[in-house]
């Protein structure tokens, strides 16, 4: 399927008639896949959007502006403002689809009035022979759910917005399943599962007999109930959920403005006040301390290496004390002795110069030894030639042994002393900046009308969303309660019919519908699982691709039921999605959604508006140059001049990627927007 022509007339801004050629064969020979539209914002870029889609599926078009407006006032809403009356408002989309092996042309064309009559337009299909075949109008809903179903339409053609809103959840919307699975042909099975039972429900009507279709009308209409509350409770839960986020956003802003505007601390004003208290009582404390520590022994720490000198000084004066007062005590016998021994002498009656001489060697022999017992404590040169000429005068301090003992004790204790002061210090000046971030803090706090104000919003906030919360677990609960009555309901409705059936002829049909289904149920589990493997090294292999990273990611998983898709590195660890910057995320959904597309195997053109919205220019360059050229024969890209710029452009320009551009050119004043051959530069 490829677009070969839109026209618009007085649709939305474009006045008149405007025709857009997407055709992206230039020539025979020269085939290039994009069509590049640029307009500002406001300028009609989803507004061509909405005419693609509101031309091929009619009322059932998901278009971006309609909401919750019926299908005729929405036609309304898109007649442009200056149109006359009389003229009616046209959409023509012509594309070639391929038939038989053979392309086929089809012209859609919808009109309608300003008032549309019964809120509908009129539908008209051309074909190639320029006749307007009625039998396909009137089937034309089930026609092109052939060629380009609903369900997957959104995957074809997305905007940025879409994409942001896939690459931020964890999981896909229930719309983007259902699109996937339709994509992957899982909904077949499904579709058949459900005519199956269909059939079966008529075959138990047809040999039941009328008390038996009495009670068998009773239960299909109570299960059409059920079901048809469960799809009012699905939707209310959907509405709920979507309730629920919007409160959390509102919430968190509130939290968050209660924090950075002073709101938190003034909450805890009384408790960071006790702290203070606490560590002004504790510096109190540390100074007093501190006080008596300096009145002690501490201001000796400044001159603890004298101290030390003193401690040495000592020492050696108190051992010198003790040698002399040996040397004195020995010398004073020997002296007593050679007396003595004199006295003996004198009594032999030897020479007097005798005499004389053997006192002289005595004396000198006494000195002799005195000298060398005092060298012997000090083993110095100076000290014997001191101690020999009697000048020793090292002795200055003169201090007892217990003086001595104190001053080793002082000297001692003063390390341990300084160490507690350092400590204390250490302390004192921690509490002081203690003290100080607390004052910031303090002053930091919202005043009184400031707190109550912020404290009253973040609670209202807070109570709404626990209130929804609330809400929104009674609600899944009723529809869990809900989704256990409707399968009770099933099972006694073939419960019911299963034992009052008359007729085995139907009975076997019956039962071989059972087997079918369940062999259907083990067909889709294996088709899934194929489709899936598939889709997942598809998705790897263009996310790779469009990355440009090939250490990031090794594999690829996607839930079965979820289509929650899982990253995995060379190790087979899990790669947390919220490790991804933002571009790779979005280069990661569009690599799901481009996955899916060739696992499909369907041949359809790619519309996106807002392409490279939020991406950087590294991000931006690989879909430019990786993606846009390869990804459909056929790509519509509606861009702002921001995003495909001048540099971007050329890039295309120069890889031939692009076959026709054209300028939306809107006039404010007017509020009209005109369609012109060209781009931005």
């Amino acid at each position: 399927m490829i677009f070969l022509e839109l026209v618009l007339q007085n649709f939305g801004p474009y006045a008149g008639k405007q025709v857009i050629n997407l055709d992206t064969r230039i020539d025979r020979n020269n085939i290039r896949p994009i069509i590049l539209l640029g307009g500002m914002n406001g300028g009609g870029k989803t507004t061509l959007m909405d005419a693609i889609r509101l031309a091929l599926y009619g009322a059932r078009a998901q278009c971006s502006t309609r909401g919750n407006l019926s299908y005729g006032d929405f036609l309304t809403q898109c007649v442009n403002n200056k149109a006359d009356p009389i003229n009616k408002t046209r959409i023509e989309l012509v594309f070639e689809h391929i038939e038989d092996d053979k392309p086929v042309k089809y012209r859609v064309v919808r009109t309608w009035e300003k008032t549309p009559k019964d809120g509908k337009d009129s539908l008209g299909i051309l074909g190639d022979d320029e006749t307007w075949p009625q039998s396909l109008a009137n089937i034309w809903d089930e026609y092109i759910e052939n060629i380009l179903p609903l369900g997957i339409s959104n995957l074809f053609l997305f905007d940025g917005e879409q994409v942001k809103e896939l690459a931020e959840q964890e999981v896909p919307p229930p719309i983007v399943v259902d699109a996937i699975n339709g994509l992957l042909g899982l909904e077949l099975v499904d579709k058949l599962s459900l005519d199956l039972e269909i059939l079966v429900n008529r075959k138990k009507k047809e040999n039941a007999d009328n008390q038996d279709l009495a009670k068998l009308e009773e239960l299909e209409t109570r299960l059409h109930k059920q079901m048809e509350q469960k799809n009012f409770q699905k939707a209310q839960l959907q509405d709920l959920e979507d309730h629920v986020k919007n409160l959390k956003v509102k919430y968190e802003e509130a939290l968050n403005k209660y924090i950075s505007e002073g709101g938190k601390i003034a909450g805890e004003r009384s408790q960071l006040d006790r702290e203070r208290e606490t560590q002004v009582g504790k510096v109190e404390n540390l100074r007093k301390t501190l006080c008596e520590l300096a009145e002690g022994v501490l201001p000796l720490q400044l001159i603890s290496n004298l101290l030390s000198q003193v401690q040495i000084q000592g020492e050696k004066e108190l051992r010198l004390q003790q040698v002399q007062l040996q040397n004195q005590v020995a010398r004073d016998i020997l002296t007593t002795r050679d007396k003595r021994l004199v006295s003996f002498l004198n009594q032999l009656n030897l020479e007097r110069e005798t005499i004389t001489s053997i006192e002289n060697f005595l004396d000198q022999d006494i000195d002799s030894l005195y000298v060398d017992l005092s060298a012997e404590l000090y083993d110095s040169e100076t000290v014997k030639a001191n101690v020999k000429a009697n000048n020793y005068q090292e002795s200055f301090l003169n201090a007892d042994e217990e003086t001595l003992s104190s001053l080793d004790r002082l000297v001692y204790g003063l390390p341990i002393v300084h160490n507690n002061a350092k400590n204390h210090l250490l302390e004192l000046r921690n509490c002081l900046e203690l003290i100080v971030s607390l004052d910031r803090q303090i002053q930091a706090a919202a005043p009184p009308e400031a707190y109550i104000k912020l404290q009253k919003v973040r609670e209202m906030a807070e109570k709404e969303w626990s209130r929804a919360n609330t809400n929104l677990e009674i609600l899944n609960r009723q529809f869990i309660d809900l989704t256990t009555t409707i399968d009770k309901t099933k099972r006694e409705l073939n419960s019911y019919t299963d034992k009052n059936l008359k007729y085995q002829s139907n009975q076997h049909l019956i039962d071989s519908v059972h087997r079918v289904q369940e062999n259907l149920n083990l067909f889709k589990e294996k088709l899934t699982l194929r489709k899936l493997n598939k889709l997942e090294e598809e998705v790897k292999n263009c996310f790779l691709y469009l990355l440009h990273k090939s250490d990031l990611v090794y594999r690829v998983g996607i839930d079965a039921k979820s289509f929650q898709l899982s990253l995995y590195d060379l190790h087979g660890k899990l790669v947390p999605k919220h490790r991804l910057s933002a571009g790779e995320k979005q280069l990661l959904a569009i690599a799901f959604l481009w996955g899916l597309a060739k696992v499909s195997g369907k041949q359809l053109p790619v519309a996106i508006d807002t392409p490279l919205g939020r991406l950087d220019s590294s991000h931006r360059n690989n879909l430019l140059e990786r993606y846009f050229p390869t990804a459909s024969h056929q790509v519509i890209l509606l861009s702002t001049d921001t995003e495909i710029a001048r540099k971007e452009v050329e890039i295309l320009r120069e890889n031939q990627a692009i076959a026709r551009e054209y300028i939306l050119e809107y006039d404010s004043g007017k509020r009209e927007t005109t369609i012109k051959e060209g781009y931005f530069w």
